[in-house]
């Protein structure tokens, strides 16, 4: 029997563009469209801006399991370190959130200074392991580049590039893309030029080789739902962020 790979997306693009609301969107539709499926949500921002956009409150990140492995070491407790490591899997799944539809966790803030190679490589090693264990996993990235393929998954199956109409956005998602090329095994890529204030200037819009597979106007309800602290899972479906990512996913060939 051919083992089911999972279906991972990762979701980037520059700062402010809608990112992790988006990723959120995406979370919404496959828990509604998937009942009967195991879907991850991986919160990769230190700025935990996913949990936020689904109402969650970690009490564990993937980067506390790495500073206690640290700490052991930089301690000369050698063994317990050692330890550590080979719980790593079950602690990684110990931190996750369970909620109605899907699970959740989050890697936490930045590496702090010093080199700590091969614990990092262990653990994204075990994140690969863990979303196995998945049918869907959604991952919203940290804003620009430096991320696209740090700490979190070493292959994606589906890259999904964010911007807005402004050339600044869509000249980071250009170079997100080059630098996938080269680093990510990605199997699908496409944009969504999210925020769409005036549809004349989408004349304007240059994503290079990248297909935009879905344009979403400004959202109303999202900017209420984003000012009052509301989950974007109660946001309503015919919303224009969800029915703008739902889009995205149809032409992705994911739903």
């Amino acid at each position: 029997m051919i083992e089911k790979k999972p279906i991972i997306i990762t979701v980037a693009g520059k700062g402010g563009v809608g990112k992790t609301s988006l990723s959120a969107a995406i979370v919404k539709i496959l828990a509604s469209e998937f009942a009967d499926k195991k879907i991850l949500a991986i919160d990769a921002d230190p700025a935990v801006g996913l949990s936020t956009a689904l109402a969650i409150n970690p009490t564990s990140t993937i980067d506390d399991i790495r500073k206690a492995i640290i700490e052991n070491v930089e301690d000369g407790r050698p063994k317990e370190a050692i330890e550590y490591l080979g719980e790593a899997r079950y602690k990684i799944f110990d931190a996750m959130v369970e909620t109605d539809g899907f699970a959740f966790i989050a890697v936490g803030r930045p590496e702090s200074a010093g080199c700590y190679c091969k614990i990092n490589t262990y653990l994204k090693e075990v994140i690969s392991l863990v979303s196995n264990e998945f049918d869907y996993v959604i991952i919203d990235g940290e804003a620009g580049i430096e991320q696209i393929n740090r700490r979190v998954m070493e292959k994606v199956t589906h890259l999904i590039l964010i911007s807005d109409t402004c050339k600044k956005g869509t000249e980071v998602i250009k170079t997100i893309k080059k630098v996938a090329d080269d680093l990510v095994m990605y199997e699908k890529v496409g944009a969504i030029i999210n925020r769409v204030r005036n549809e004349a200037l989408l004349k304007f819009v240059n994503t290079g080789d990248i297909e935009i597979i879905s344009y979403i106007k400004e959202d109303d309800n999202l900017n209420e739902f984003d000012t009052e602290g509301k989950s974007i899972l109660n946001l309503p479906d015919d919303s224009n962020v969800i029915e703008g990512a739902r889009t995205a996913l149809r032409n992705m060939g994911v739903i």
